[in-house]
């Protein structure tokens, strides 16, 4: 059974605290909260105050995927403000072990994340060092982008490498999942589902999370 990880930026943001509760409800594993800041990628985000007010009301971990360039600078803060997993950037980080060895000081799991065009093996040094690895598969910055299919390949790419380095780093996608695509990544080996509109602008939300868990 899969993990399920509902992306707070699709949400509707005159009511995020009627979505945060209906995750709450829901069979949600984990919220995903995409942190942006205008230069790693062109869209703008969350900011610490309202991370800390999310964890407030938020009953499932938080999974805080930083988009944003020297992200070491801020690990502390994330960690302090309730990130249960902070997840930075292979290509925003010049030294990934220190910044990882960062995060865990601070009681947080250490997550990386690829960009649609960074191939698994630059992880070959450092997968047994975290506890998940995310493959984006859209471009990063914006919701409802179309999934690039290249994304199942590096999927089962990155399984091997895992297995073969002994890691026990849970695997995690984001960006163009639905019922569709979820299946074939979960056949591919993907732990844990990013899902922003597909869960947010559906009918029944709860019920689309919980189809999600089937897969």
């Amino acid at each position: 059974m899969s993990l399920i990880a509902p992306s707070l930026l699709s949400a509707d943001f005159a009511h995020l605290a009627a979505d945060i509760e209906m995750i709450n409800k829901s069979e949600a594993d984990m919220l995903h909260l995409d942190i942006m800041d205008g230069v790693f990628v062109p869209n703008i985000s969350f900011g610490f105050p309202v991370i800390e007010s999310f964890n407030k009301l938020c009953t499932k971990p938080l999974d805080v995927h930083l988009m944003i360039v020297e992200p070491d600078k801020f690990i502390e803060n994330f960690a302090k403000v309730g990130a249960s997993y902070i997840n930075v950037h292979y290509e925003a980080c010049t030294h990934l072990h220190r910044t990882i060895q960062k995060i865990k000081a601070t009681g947080a799991k250490a997550a990386v994340t690829l960009n649609p065009h960074t191939p698994v093996c630059l992880l070959e040094d450092i997968v047994s060092d975290v506890d998940m690895v995310l493959l984006m598969s859209v471009n990063p910055g914006y919701g409802g982008q179309k999934f690039i299919e290249g994304t199942l390949s590096k999927t089962v790419q990155l399984k091997e490498l895992i297995a073969r380095k002994n890691s026990k780093a849970l695997i995690e996608i984001d960006g163009g999942v639905n019922l569709e695509t979820g299946k074939k990544l979960i056949e591919c080996g993907a732990d844990v589902l990013v899902a922003g509109n597909f869960v947010f602008k559906s009918e029944n939300p709860i019920e689309t999370i919980h189809k999600l868990k089937q897969l």
